[in-house]
């Protein structure tokens, strides 16, 4: 009995913080009319977007509130005829620059090299730098009310992370993790304050910089070879003096980071490895959240029999996991009910993701839109 309650105590404390997370430290822009006036230039990295990009830029065009906009896009050598679909989206707006991307040299990954070009080849006049990936459809206000909030929290770095859109049991399996794992094991009123670098995550979906402040980091030239390059990023600014900050973006912007299962199994294997570090290092957290909250349901199952009190006390364990996924998933815009009952099947997956990254890293196998990452 005393394990299973130590089991319940664990799991009610993580769910506490996830709630306390959502209602009180994590940041907010407004999505109603706001109006900046410095220059900001908005920067689109585009490799095979063909298919997608079309409503990212229509929502960039469409941007209100910011006189001072500049829109840059960066062909970095696809081969679907991406660039013609900007000329035509674009059109005769001179707000838009297309820029044609060069392969990225030895000890550079492609998504860190074609934001430095774009950093680097925008031109000294804007203050801040919206770096926005083709899979995000930003709202009207979005770029005004993340800069507002960039200025209001005094911080380099403003991680928006917009709200994911689900449509297939895979995507709802997976990816609500991403924002639950940040508010269940993230301090976000810590992470803001404290100057160490390991304290420091960031969405490269969205990310919104002061452009002085990205320049003494040393841009994306200081994560050159990271295959996460958005937390590398955030870390690299802490490194120089700067602050960074998370905020709830989901009344700013929607994501549909994937439109397939081998995509989204692909997307994350190439970089839960990166997440992790050391082999041992993922294999303890893997193993703490199965144990957390994988066990509880099967216990439950298990012992309902032979045992019912124990069966109880890991049956409340299994519903606090729930409850912290679903509180999780409301805080950020996304699905609570029902997915937020396949918690225990979502942490069972991330295991296996966690594992296959490693498998293939090991096996030098990994690589994302044609090119190697590891």
């Amino acid at each position: 009995m005393i394990p299973a309650l130590v089991l319940v105590a664990a799991v009610a404390a993580l769910t506490a913080h996830t709630l306390v997370n959502a209602t009180a430290w994590l940041r907010r822009p407004g999505a109603g009319p706001v109006e900046v006036t410095e220059a900001v230039a908005v920067l689109l990295p585009l490799r095979d977007e063909a298919d997608r990009v079309t409503p990212c830029l229509r929502a960039l065009l469409a941007q209100r509130g910011v006189p001072n906009l500049r829109i840059v896009v960066l062909d970095d050598g696809s081969t679907d005829g991406t660039a013609g679909v900007v000329r035509t989206v674009a059109g005769a707006d001179p707000r838009v620059t297309l820029l044609t991307g060069v392969a990225p040299p030895p000890g550079w990954l492609g998504k860190p090299h074609a934001c430095w070009q774009l950093a680097t080849r925008t031109g000294p006049v804007p203050t801040v730098l919206a770096f926005v990936d083709a899979d995000v459809v930003l709202t009207p206000y979005a770029v005004a009310a993340a800069v507002t909030e960039l200025r209001a929290a005094g911080a380099t770095l403003l991680s928006p992370y917009p709200r994911i859109v689900v449509r297939t049991a895979a995507d709802r399996l997976v990816q609500p993790l991403l924002q639950w794992l940040w508010l269940t094991f993230l301090p976000l009123r810590a992470m803001e304050r404290s100057p160490r670098p390991s304290l420091a995550a960031a969405g490269g979906q969205f990310l919104v910089v002061d452009r002085a402040g990205y320049l003494r980091a040393g841009g994306h030239a200081a994560v050159a070879d990271r295959v996460l390059e958005d937390i590398e990023l955030a870390r690299a600014v802490k490194r120089s003096g700067g602050r960074i900050a998370l905020a709830d973006g989901s009344r700013l912007a929607a994501c549909r980071m994937y439109d397939s299962w081998p995509q989204l199994r692909d997307g994350y294997t190439k970089s839960l490895w990166a997440s992790f570090g050391h082999p041992a290092a993922a294999a303890v957290v893997v193993a703490v959240l199965l144990l957390l909250y994988t066990a509880p349901p099967l216990v439950a199952v298990g012992l309902a029999s032979t045992a019912p009190r124990v069966s109880m006390v890991t049956l409340i364990a299994y519903l606090l996991g729930v409850v912290g996924r679903a509180v999780s998933a409301r805080a950020t815009g996304g699905r609570a009910w029902p997915d937020a009952l396949a918690h225990p099947v979502s942490v069972v997956v991330l295991g296996w993701l966690t594992l296959r990254s490693y498998h293939l890293r090991k096996r030098r196998r990994l690589t994302w839109r044609g090119r190697p990452v590891s």
